[in-house]
This record gives C-alpha cells, structure tokens and sequence, in this order.
C-alpha cells in the first residue's frame, strides 16, 4: 500500500449499460478485461477489495471476492450498501468505491481522497472537477445501515445518499482517471494500455 490509510476496495460490475449495449465488466481492454483491469489499479491500494455483480453475470477469475446483488437493476445505491457491509465485517472502516468503467483510475488519485477522508473525518470525499463523481469516492463502511434505509425508502442514486450525509469534495483538474467509459466510442477512443 502507498499510504497508511487502509481502505478496502469496492468495484460495482453489474450495471446493465443501456448506452454501451452490453454490461462493462468483461469489455476487452488491452490483453485484459475492464473488471480484470479495475482489480489491478486497486490492488496495490485496497484490500480486501470486493467486486458487487448482479445475479447470474459471468465474470472471469478474480483476485478478490465477488458479491451479488441480491436484485437486478436497482442501481448503484444499492449495491454501494452491499459493498460496505463486506467491507466492515472484514474490519475496514473506510473504502475506495469505483465503476468499473474507469480504467484510467490510479493509486494516486485515490490517496488524493484518502488523506483527506481521515483528516476532515468525512464521510464520504468525492473528487469534483466541474461535477460530483459518486463513484470514484471514500466513503465510510458505517455508511451501509443509512443506505439500506434509502433504499427501503424507495431511493436509488447516489446521489441521494451523498447529499443526507458530511461529504467534502476535493476540487481536482479535469483528468483521464476519473474518465468513464458509457459507449463503444469511448472504450474505441481510450489510449492502448501499456503492457507489462
């Protein structure tokens, strides 16, 4: 790990991706899949990191734990709350929550927001570099019991968690790493990744 702040990781698969056509978790990137490829940036950062997928996706073999989705298509609220519960009964009080769309991200940008998370005791810390990026955020794993009841009260956007809670925002400059990746254009326009 690059920094003393422990987090786990949390990539959420299992959206349905009505612009790209097809689910993101196993789109080619390089010699590797986006799922494969968001696993490697958090590696070296995150642990334990969990990927949520919905029931029944097919993903390839991971270095990490897969959770499900106990309902398909309910959005990211939902499986964020998943996400943070396994992250605090393995022990982590805080995590890094990313799409899996995002194969720019790096172990940088995510320090960016981990010092800062302890420091300001927030509880979630968003990058923000014109809008907010829910899902390249820290958030705390205590989290998971307010996102249940957003969720049994009929909410389903990040937003809805983000906006009932302390959340700072780290104003950042436009960057490739908080890039997402919502149509074949976009994944077709990437930089070839390097290889190893």
């Amino acid at each position: 790990m690059t920094t003393t702040v422990p987090l786990a990781g949390i990539i959420l698969a299992g959206g349905a991706s009505r612009r790209m056509g097809r689910d993101k978790a196993t789109l080619p990137y390089g010699d590797t899949t986006l799922v494969e490829r968001m696993v490697d940036v958090l590696k070296p950062r995150c642990a334990p990191i969990f990927v949520v997928a919905a029931p029944g996706q097919a993903l390839p073999t991971l270095d990490a734990e897969i959770l499900r989705d106990e309902v398909r298509g309910v959005g990211p609220l939902l499986a964020t709350g998943r996400g943070l519960r396994a992250a605090a009964e393995a022990g982590a009080e805080l995590a890094f929550v990313a799409a899996v769309d995002m194969p720019l991200l790096s172990a940088d940008l995510i320090d960016e927001l981990a010092g800062p998370a302890v420091r300001l005791g927030a509880a979630v810390v968003l990058p923000w570099d014109g809008r907010d990026h829910y899902l390249a955020g820290v958030y705390r794993t205590s989290l998971a019991g307010r996102v249940d009841a957003l969720v049994a009260a009929g909410e389903r956007s990040m937003r809805a968690l983000v906006d009932r809670v302390d959340t700072q925002r780290i104003v950042m400059p436009e960057q490739d790493g908080l890039t997402n990746l919502n149509t074949a254009a976009d994944l077709a326009a990437l930089p070839r990744p390097q290889m190893a």
